[in-house]
């Protein structure tokens, strides 16, 4: 199976709590590249983690993105109903050798310094109350992203024999997110700066399962652009841990004004538009000119 040629994007909040004004920044810049590539915007629900999950949040989100007028190609695509792939990936791996039990708590890591040591490496302990980790033989420590330009991640934390599978059992998001994006074909990341670094794990990981014929696939890499995050009037990052208030649906073009101006489009504030068919085709129009 190969990747196919046509850019293929994606929005994939974790149902901890309604979408935001923060979140509709990284939605709506991700909309508006995939169709300002003539391209595909699918929406995932990123639901691996239940003790952070708000009942109904996911419905809420998608009636959200519906009230905004950003409609998604194809069928949502849960993360929870994705295990027979994650743990297809993670047998792949441990016949490879690349991937070990750990028993370390975080305070134990911590205890030993800013970053996991490769404790557990060489240990051979068994399933039974551990995690899993990635052998991190060739971190990629370098990339590009559209916006930042060339990246260096810490190479210590670059290095790191980041979780596949977590003590609790459930699934670590550098495994989920990177099996779902190669199996959903996606060409462009398009999401928070609040990431950017994650993804030095996910390339890796990424070219790891590229190395090891996952699914005799060979995907490319992805192309990386982060956005810049929505702050408060303390400097604090919005985001549903500092309870940042749900977005309104009364109020959808004015919230796409706002996050059109979060995103640096030039006159997004001042554009006339009637409705949130014609704001939406003006923003998209002005992410072609200044953005692509």
């Amino acid at each position: 199976m190969q990747q196919p040629e046509r850019y293929r994007g994606r929005f994939a909040p974790s149902p901890s709590g309604p979408l935001h004004a923060g979140s509709l920044v990284a939605a709506l810049g991700s909309y508006l590249d995939a169709r300002a590539h003539q391209g595909e915007w699918l929406v995932r629900i990123d639901d691996i983690d239940p003790p952070r999950e708000i009942p109904g949040a996911a419905d809420t989100i998608l009636k959200q993105l519906e009230a905004h007028g950003l409609e998604w190609d194809g069928s949502v695509v849960w993360q929870s109903q994705q295990s027979e792939r994650y743990a297809a990936a993670l047998s792949t791996l441990n016949t490879a050798q690349l991937c070990y039990y750990c028993h370390c708590t975080r305070a134990q890591i911590k205890a030993r310094g800013t970053y996991y040591d490769g404790h557990c490496r060489h240990l051979q302990l068994s399933s039974k109350g551990t995690a899993v980790r990635l052998i991190n033989r060739s971190p990629i420590c370098r990339f590009h992203d559209r916006f930042h330009g060339l990246v260096n991640s810490d190479p210590q934390q670059a290095a790191e024999d980041f979780l596949l599978r977590r003590r609790d059992q459930l699934w670590a998001y550098q495994l989920a997110v990177v099996c779902d994006d190669r199996a959903a074909g996606i060409t462009d990341i398009v999401r928070g700066e609040d990431l950017l670094h994650a993804s030095a794990w996910q390339l890796t990981l990424w070219q790891v399962f590229n190395d090891i014929h996952l699914d005799d696939t060979q995907a490319p890499l992805p192309r990386l652009a982060h956005l810049p995050l929505v702050v408060d009037a303390s400097g604090r990052k919005l985001s549903k841990q500092n309870h940042a208030p749900a977005l309104s649906l009364q109020t959808p073009l004015a919230n796409l004004r706002s996050a059109a101006q979060a995103l640096g489009l030039p006159g997004a504030a001042s554009t006339e538009a009637a409705n949130i068919e014609e704001y939406l085709a003006w923003a998209t129009d002005a992410w072609r000119q200044h953005k692509k």
